[in-house]
């Protein structure tokens, strides 16, 4: 084994620093104020707005190419505004429950209170890196950690940008960024944190999941899979296409819960190729010089791409590109993909691009015959405006979330958990759901000054058959 450069001791050095410096504080001080949680959030917001143009220039730079509306629209937007909602509802989440008491122990009390984990480690991935660095962020100060980040090594720049930014506003014992590549990201996951928290592809999870079970570490596990969207045969299939195309094409495609194949009823196939054609020509009069459309991360993905449209020719699909690509500049055309089947690279992997490949099906049945027998996805979307339909698919489906006649909004709300289930992931954050996550929900029960435990002691004899006949009748 080659021993570790010296940029990587250095790095390693750093991890192992701050994680300590961390530890040590959230000892010191277990359980900040409402009023310290709430500064906190507010020294994040001014990060944020203080910084908008950086931010965007910064991601852009490390894509190739990413407009600077998509930026602010999916990853800056959110972000703030999941801070807003995390400042009004946070002394309400604080605050203990009370729980009602048995009969049998009375005249007691009981109550759930809330305490801050410690220390939460969040990795980041390339494809949204400020929202999911921020939403995990959000949560987790939220409910009074120390939250130690690591970016994704393909978005150096930004990477930097944040951990830049984040000393000034934050100490380093409070919050703190850290960058590098795979042994850094390795050492992290195998970190004895409080709570971890990772955004990634399936197969890195079960080397993040495998690392933190030696510490017997919790983790949230926000994964991807292959989320479909079924488009029943009554919807207008000229508002479904907007819809599942708009979702597609969003930083061209490279979202976890962007859709990731089509059921198209087979009366509609050719309909719903010509519509598809021209909502992106709409969209994207010119995709290589269009300023709203994102480059492919990098070569190494592009080529990936590439790959999955060459194994699906080889199978006999059809691919019908929607426009014009341009391989210099990583801009890669919206494509969808004909007659495909799980034989093919393109319905085996998660896609991560604007590859879209469309299945026909003339049953409902089918259609959920083939979601049941397929990993559990991500999200899943249903376009129809039939109400027991609906109700039909959300009872025979499970998928981390769901939207109804339009895709990737569940994810905004912050009153609904966000979080994968089986191979698309475990565990959830966003709003109440994520300060519950990054906290110990820690049951108490209060003995009343009289009460009738001293029954309960032995020597037991004929008094204890009788309660125990009563009890248990």
């Amino acid at each position: 084994m080659n021993a570790p450069t010296p940029e990587i001791s250095r790095d390693l050095a750093e991890l192992d620093a701050v994680f300590d410096q961390q530890r040590h504080a959230a000892r010191q001080s277990p359980n900040p104020s409402l009023s310290e949680r709430r500064a906190h959030l507010d020294a994040l917001h001014r990060l944020l707005v203080e910084n908008v143009d950086a931010i965007a220039d910064a991601i852009s730079a490390d894509f190739g190419y990413r407009s600077a509306h998509e930026t602010k629209l999916l990853e800056i937007f959110p972000s703030v505004q999941g801070i807003r909602h995390a400042k009004s509802k946070m002394a309400k989440w604080m605050r203990p429950e009370r729980k009602s008491v048995s009969l049998w122990f009375q005249p007691g009390r009981a109550r759930v209170v809330k305490q801050p984990l410690g220390v939460v480690g969040v990795i980041v991935p390339w494809n949204y890196p400020l929202y999911l660095a921020m939403g995990p962020l959000v949560s987790a100060l939220a409910a009074g950690n120390r939250v130690l980040i690591k970016m994704s090594e393909f978005t150096p720049g930004f990477g930097h940008l944040l951990a830049e930014l984040t000393e000034k506003h934050f100490r380093r014992d409070q919050v703190a960024v850290l960058n590098g590549g795979v042994e850094i990201a390795q050492a992290f996951a195998g970190k004895p944190f409080d709570h971890l928290l990772f955004t990634g592809s399936t197969a890195v999870g079960h080397h993040v999941m495998r690392a933190a079970a030696e510490n017997l570490t919790p983790v949230t596990l926000e994964l991807g899979g292959k989320s479909p969207a079924i488009v029943a045969p009554d919807f207008p299939l000229d508002i479904a296409v907007q819809r599942i195309m708009l979702g597609k094409c969003l930083n061209a495609g490279q979202t976890c819960i962007a859709p990731d194949y089509v059921f198209v009823h087979e009366s509609q196939i050719q309909r719903f190729i010509d519509l598809a054609r021209n909502e992106v020509k709409r969209l994207y009069p010119h995709v290589p010089t269009s300023r709203d459309y994102t480059a492919i991360v990098n070569e190494r993905h592009y080529q990936r791409l590439q790959g999955y449209l060459e194994d699906a020719q080889a199978h006999h699909a059809q691919v019908l590109p929607l426009g014009e690509s341009s391989p210099g500049e990583r801009k890669l055309a919206p494509t969808l993909v004909i007659g495909v089947s799980d034989r093919m690279r393109v319905m085996q992997d998660e896609i991560f691009g604007p590859l879209l490949p469309i299945m026909s099906y003339q049953t409902l049945d089918e259609v959920l015959s083939y979601v049941a027998d397929h990993p559990r996805p991500l999200a899943l979307y249903y376009f129809d405006y039939n109400s027991s339909r609906v109700e039909r698919v959300l009872n025979e489906t499970i998928a981390g979330g769901v939207t109804i006649n339009d895709v990737i909004f569940h994810i905004a709300q912050d009153e609904l958990p966000f979080g994968g289930v089986g191979p698309s992931g475990m565990g959830h954050y966003h709003g109440e759901e994520g300060f519950n996550t990054f906290s110990k929900r820690k049951g108490v029960f209060m003995q009343s000054r009289v009460n009738g435990a001293w029954l309960l002691k032995p020597p037991f004899g004929e008094r204890m058959n009788k309660m125990l006949k009563f009890m248990i009748r």
